[in-house]
């Protein structure tokens, strides 16, 4: 459009070079009316035709360019770099990345609605909340034929926070233990009682997280990570602030790296870090405790003013592939649901792994999160805010 512009310009102030006349006298000529017309109106019109003309083209093109995006929204280094970069070749399609370091960080962002998130990835419960609220779009699982790849017990226990299966695809699971240093524990590590013992002052790490450390406790009590009764929740309350002397740091991501450092004997892990530490610090072991733990599922679903619905589906389509899938397990190190993928792990012993792919026959006190509703929340966080404070 420029160009043209600027033609229309070079033409309305271009005057050919006159010709010389003779040394004597000069020829002087009056603009003809033809001429002074098509300066003082076609020309304007002509220009005024471009401008207009190329605003309705660019801002068509704009809309074009705009339907080709997808806004993400994730937990912080969730998914392999690569990957991304693959979907938008193989898409055309720009991806806006953002991270967020918990659910409840993500949830005021999403209720709120002030950001149209196109893709997202919170945890069981979180989505249990987001659904109760109406804050989540169906899925048209006819642009998710992947979704075959995933494992039907993943998508049996997402029931639990998805009852109809119609607003999620599971992305990473695992499990909550303990992690141990071998040479530091000399005993089998198989009860949370280990976490209680005067024996491991100051090398105990405990998850910094209400639910995670009321789950561990409820759980070694024999209550359901998901109870309400406040009797119970006292109860737990009360044997967290008896076991805080023992307790090194209450930590989030750097149990990982205190772990493998051997700065403590004992920690409160998720199962994809477990296997990260192993393979940094052979001297490491990761138990489910006989009392039962948490099994946790994170997922992906569309918030419903999502603005590119059919590119939030492809891209979850695009992650079920058992190649990406597998690209992802391997960069994070968490497990993944996607069976097609885990039978391509090379290593037999990451496909066999009992921290990665426990046979969950085996266990039948494992518990997801539920979301519990505001004032159960209330009670929780004031219950903690205790424990933190004493």
């Amino acid at each position: 459009m420029f160009v043209t512009v600027l033609v229309l310009l070079i033409l309305v102030n271009y005057s050919p070079k006159e010709e010389e006349e003779s040394a004597v006298r000069k020829k002087v000529r009056r603009p003809s009316k033809v001429k002074k017309t098509l300066i003082q109106r076609v020309i304007p019109v002509a220009i005024c035709i471009v401008f207009i003309g190329g605003g309705f083209y660019y801002a068509k093109e704009s809309d074009v360019l705009n339907d080709e995006k997808l806004v993400v929204y994730n937990w912080g280094e969730y998914i392999d770099p690569e990957v991304l970069t693959m979907f938008e070749e193989e898409t055309g399609i720009d991806i806006v990345y953002e991270e967020f370091e918990t659910n409840e960080i993500l949830y005021p962002k999403i209720s709120s609605g002030a950001i149209a998130y196109d893709v997202i990835c919170p945890s069981d419960y979180m989505i249990q909340r987001m659904i109760e609220n109406d804050l989540l779009s169906e899925i048209n699982f006819d642009n998710i034929p992947n979704l075959k790849n995933i494992g039907k017990q993943y998508l049996e226990q997402s029931r639990q926070f998805d009852p109809e299966n119609k607003y999620s695809v599971p992305y990473c699971w695992g499990t909550v233990g303990i992690l141990y240093n071998k040479m530091m524990v000399d005993e089998p590590v198989d009860s949370w009682s280990i976490l209680w013992d005067p024996k491991y002052k100051d090398n105990i790490l405990m998850q910094d997280s209400v639910r995670d450390a009321f789950g561990v406790t409820l759980k070694y009590l024999g209550y359901s990570l998901n109870s309400i009764d406040l009797d119970e929740l006292t109860e737990a309350k009360n044997l967290l602030i008896e076991q805080k002397p023992l307790v090194q740091a209450y930590v989030i991501d750097q149990v990982r790296d205190k772990m493998i450092g051997n700065e403590a004997a004992l920690g409160v892990i998720y199962s994809g870090e477990a296997i990260y530490t192993q393979k940094e610090n052979p001297n490491l072991e990761y138990v489910i405790p006989k009392e039962g733990s948490n099994i946790w599922i994170d997922s992906w679903v569309i918030p419903k003013n999502a603005e590119h619905k059919e590119n939030a589906e492809k891209f979850i389509n695009f992650l079920c592939r058992p190649d990406i899938a597998l690209m992802n397990f391997e960069y994070i190190t968490y497990s993944t649901p996607n069976e097609a993928a885990r039978e391509l792990i090379e290593d037999e012993s990451i496909r066999n792994s009992e921290i990665a792919f426990p046979d969950l026959s085996k266990y039948d006190n494992l518990e997801t999160f539920q979301y519990l509703g505001t004032e159960a929340d209330q009670v929780y966080g004031d219950l903690w805010n205790k424990v933190k404070s004493s």
